[in-house]
């Protein structure tokens, strides 16, 4: 398959809008909550289960061989994930041997203000002392927030063949849910994971974890249908300056898109686009929504020719993502009552 490269537009005018056309002035950047209203991430598991390891992967872009040389977690590590515009979390990474009958361990702080809990148990290991630690954390941090998304990754599977992964899969799934329905607990939902650090399985499922950290992801995927809908395309939202990848709606091609940064910061701006024609009469048309954020256009190359109409949707789509996320804490239903005024563009001539 040859690839085409058209990417002028980096600098070029598609960025901005003419006023001439009613597009409207440039909505400023979308603003960074504060630390206390940031969804909290805890990494939880026994020692030597590749927690440090996800989170230095995931998030800082280590070589999963460098991981082979970190020390093990002897506190509490809290890092503060900013490298996206409106998607931001606290990752607490904790020691492998939490006792939570020390009277120093706060269940009630620790757990109160948490949005997911990912119990990584190490499936090249015998894990029922693993499954055991789960039962324990899983039982405390439901009694203080039943809201808790209660993660599991099965984790270095990639040590293992299919036919084993899917047993192994089975049998903690199994021996879990039998755990907490002995004790009464079957109100708790766990969601479980396959999960590597050498292929694209951990970006995957952090991705699904931080996605249901975000209150306005019906409203998002409302907007991204309706794109799709009046545009004839196939999209995938992504960040552009992180290895994990968010796609709503789901998608089954993983398209990277290699942006240059140099010490001053990163290239990627408001005025930056790419047009990538394949010769199997499909475009790829990326533009940006905001500073860390790129909208991805798969669609045919007889629907780009009508490309005015793409870019008018394309500005409607955009404005609404930055009044969903816009500072105030707007809620969703409101900001889906504002997103019923914007007019998409379809190209068949009618008006949505």
């Amino acid at each position: 398959m040859s690839i085409q490269y058209d990417e002028t537009g980096l600098a070029g005018s598609f960025g901005s809008f003419p006023k001439s056309f009613d597009y409207g002035a440039e909505e400023p950047e979308v603003q960074s909550p504060s630390s206390s209203d940031k969804p909290r991430i805890l990494l939880m598991g026994l020692r030597r289960s590749g927690k440090s390891s996800i989170q230095k992967v995931v998030f800082h872009k280590m070589s999963p061989n460098e991981t082979l040389f970190l020390e093990s977690t002897n506190k509490i590590y809290k890092d503060d994930v900013s490298s996206t515009s409106f998607v931001q979390f606290q990752i607490w990474d904790f020691p492998g041997q939490v006792d939570f009958f020390d009277p120093t361990f706060d269940s009630e702080m620790i757990f109160k203000g948490t949005g997911a809990l990912i119990f990584v148990i190490d499936a090249q290991d015998d894990y029922v002392e693993a499954l055991s630690r789960l039962h324990l954390t899983v039982s405390r941090a439901f009694r203080v927030n039943p809201n808790i998304n209660f993660e599991v990754f099965i984790h270095k599977v990639d040590g293992l063949s299919d036919d084993h992964k899917i047993e192994t899969h089975r049998d903690i799934h199994q021996r879990a849910n039998d755990d907490l329905a002995d004790a009464n607990l079957e109100k708790v939902h766990l969601s479980f994971y396959l999960t590597s650090i050498y292929d694209h399985s951990i970006f995957e499922a952090f991705s699904k974890v931080v996605q249901k950290l975000i209150p306005q992801l019906p409203t998002l995927e409302n907007l991204l249908n309706i794109f799709i809908s009046v545009s004839l395309t196939v999209l995938i939202l992504m960040y552009t300056t992180s290895q994990t990848c968010m796609f709503l709606p789901d998608a089954e091609a993983l398209f990277y898109f290699r942006l240059m940064q140099d010490g001053s910061g990163c290239a990627y701006d408001k005025e930056s686009l790419a047009t990538i024609k394949l010769n199997n009469t499909t475009v790829l048309y990326l533009k940006e929504v905001t500073k860390f954020l790129a909208l991805v256009c798969i669609l045919r190359e007889e629907s780009f020719e009508r490309k005015g109409l793409i870019d008018y949707n394309f500005h409607c789509f955009r404005k609404a993502i930055h009044e969903i996320f816009e500072v105030g804490g707007v809620s969703s239903l409101l900001s889906e009552k504002r997103n019923s005024s914007l007019k998409f563009a379809a190209l068949n001539g009618s008006i949505l």
